[in-house]
């Protein structure tokens, strides 16, 4: 019998750089939230694990054995191997945690079939710093590299969204390399609407710095009437939240063809 799962798209609502680490990694503030459609996973029982690639970034990774979802699986330990089928329809390198929410999938799969073991979260947590969030997949706050996790009120789930990409990956190194190291201030208090609202995304300008494409694709969703367009992560996806399905969906028809675009809801 087959277990299929969906790793849900990450977009940061919010983004605030603190400061630079005595480590190299940065302390961060952002609010997570997800979207309720992204790339999907297929597991079956198999005597060894595997990992199969197909979609339309598929050509994209590298290398099979050394994605997210293979190390995720190497990082649990579990009674059967699992065959994997990974339908890979988000962007790489495009600020929406595709690989971590593959891993975070991998671990929902794992947790369904079997249990996860009590140190799940350190384990997610050195595959990546988004992926403990992509485990819980579901609209909170993270501080530290993002591997901390806070709850928040939670008003905005089933909120219409659009996320446009102009198929430019843009990789997190340089972008955060490009921030000007100010520290601009705490996230807002509040609910997640709120929070939204009145916060930022920091690397919003450096990104642009190195792929005015963005601009471009912030120009465009701020034609269309949302109530909150913003960068993702390091982009180069961008998000548009709507009051209405019908209002996301005009917006989406009213993009450029040549870009990368996928409509739903917040989880």
């Amino acid at each position: 019998m087959s277990t299929t799962e969906t790793a849900y798209a990450k977009i940061n609502l919010a983004l605030h750089v603190r400061r630079r680490r005595e480590d190299g990694y940065h302390e961060l503030e952002t609010l997570f939230a997800f979207v309720d459609a992204g790339d999907v996973l297929t597991a079956m029982p198999a005597a060894q694990d595997s990992v199969t690639t197909l979609g339309e970034f598929a050509g994209v990774l590298d290398n099979p054995f050394d994605n997210l979802v293979a190390r995720a699986l190497n990082s649990l330990p579990r009674p059967q191997g699992l065959a994997v089928t990974l339908e890979k329809n988000l962007p790489v390198a495009a600020g929406l945690g595709g690989g971590s929410a593959d891993a975070g999938a991998v671990f929902r799969i794992v947790e369904a079939l079997h249990r996860l073991p009590d140190d799940w979260q350190a384990r997610a947590a050195k595959l990546g710093a988004d992926v403990p969030a992509c485990v819980l997949s579901r609209t909170h706050i993270g501080l530290g590299t993002g591997t901390e996790q806070l709850e928040v009120e939670d008003d905005i789930a089933g909120t219409p969204v659009l996320l446009v990409n102009p198929r430019v990956p843009l990789s997190t190194g340089p972008v955060f390399k490009a921030w000007d190291g100010e520290d601009r201030g705490a996230l807002p208090q509040g609910p997640a609407s709120q929070i939204a609202r009145e916060g930022r995304n920091d690397l919003e300008a450096p990104a642009i710095s190195l792929c005015p494409a963005i601009a471009e694709v912030l120009k465009a969703l701020h034609t269309t009437n949302p109530w909150l367009a913003r960068m993702s992560g390091s982009g180069a996806t961008c998000f548009a939240l709507y009051e209405t399905p019908a209002a996301r969906d005009a917006a989406a028809a009213a993009m450029p063809s040549g870009w990368w675009t996928m409509a739903g809801r917040l989880r």
